[in-house]
């Protein structure tokens, strides 16, 4: 299929880009299937170290030196679950936005699908290694999925496919890095496996913006922009995300430097964004308007880098350059 730009600046309909778009979408469906390794989750959680919790089967009780994780690998791996645990209310928002017939549906089942075994191997992991307070993680659970999830983006099908372009990369950066922040091997070849899952979704929705872009620049264009400046993770929404990004931020999980470096920048690179060409004007400002956030966010990033390194000295002349160990369950409120 050739795609080229629309000769006109009228802007496509969400039905018509979603009818343009959907022999993209089965071509890399069944590029993703070919490349696609199937992976059993229950052959990467260590059952081994597993025994019972104390209530109905009276075992033993739950205590924070039982926790093999770092600090700052609890507070991550919480809150990458509670994340994943959210896939009932993300799988409505694109099964609405993208149908769920033809080569869309079929994607969307499919990643579903996948995205479910996340949620299993991480709780699975997390209650047979004793890793958090399995009430407090339950209870965790339970209010963030009580609150379910609405998309920033859920008003249309481009800026969805703009946004899961680099939130599926952020995504994998964070559980990659979450794995080498752990403290255990047995998590962070789990989060590795994770990771390659993540990857591979964002190649998926990487080349379809790449497509869009060609079909109608100006509109993918403004998506782009709007979805840059405006992103937050999906996990936002629950309960005490702001402290716990802090300490992943600070712990060297996911921050700004890492989201510049490492996410937005790989994605617009590929996609040669910032030269793109022949756009109207509206795609011109909405160019000129990411070119400008990017320039914003790299300075950010660098305070950023200068107030952690600063931090980071001090703990170490106090005596806290280890990272301690886990000493809480659940995600901290």
């Amino acid at each position: 299929m050739s795609i080229t730009s629309s000769p006109s600046r009228t802007a496509l309909s969400d039905a018509r880009l979603l009818h343009d778009l959907e022999e993209v979408v089965e071509r890399e469906l069944n590029r993703h299937l070919r490349v696609f390794k199937e992976w059993m989750p229950h052959e990467y959680v260590p059952w081994g170290r597993g025994r019972d919790f104390d209530g109905p089967l009276g075992g033993e009780p739950w205590s924070p030196e039982q926790s093999p994780l770092t600090e700052v690998g609890r507070v991550s791996l919480v809150v990458n679950l509670l994340t994943e645990d959210n896939l009932p209310s993300y799988h409505h928002e694109i099964a609405t936005l993208f149908g769920r017939d033809g080569a869309w549906g079929t994607w969307v089942h499919q990643w579903t699908a996948e995205e479910a075994r996340h949620s299993i191997v991480l709780r699975d992991y997390l209650l047979a290694s004793r890793a958090v307070d399995p009430a407090a993680l339950e209870r965790a659970r339970m209010s963030h999925m009580r609150n379910g999830f609405v998309s920033d983006n859920g008003h249309s099908p481009l800026h969805t496919v703009a946004y899961v372009a680099f939130q599926e990369l952020a995504t994998r950066v964070s559980h990659r890095n979450t794995g080498h922040e752990s403290g255990d091997p047995v998590c962070d070849r789990m989060l590795a496996q994770v990771a390659n899952d993540e990857n591979l979704h964002m190649v998926f929705y990487r080349n379809l913006l790449k497509a869009a872009l060609e079909l109608a620049p100006d509109q993918a264009m403004q998506a782009v922009a709007e979805v840059v400046t405006g992103f937050r993770m999906p996990g936002h929404g629950m309960p005490g995300f702001e402290r716990a990004a802090a300490r992943i931020a600070l712990g060297g999980v996911y921050n700004l430097r890492i989201h510049h470096d490492d996410v937005l920048q790989p994605v617009l690179r590929h996609l040669r964004i910032m030269e793109t060409a022949g756009l109207g004007p509206d795609g011109l400002r909405a160019q000129q308007q990411l070119g400008d956030h990017l320039d914003a966010l790299t300075a950010q990033a660098s305070r950023f880098d200068e107030r952690r390194a600063a931090l980071l000295a001090r703990r170490a002349a106090a005596g806290g350059a280890s990272e301690p160990r886990a000493n809480g369950g659940g995600h901290d409120r």
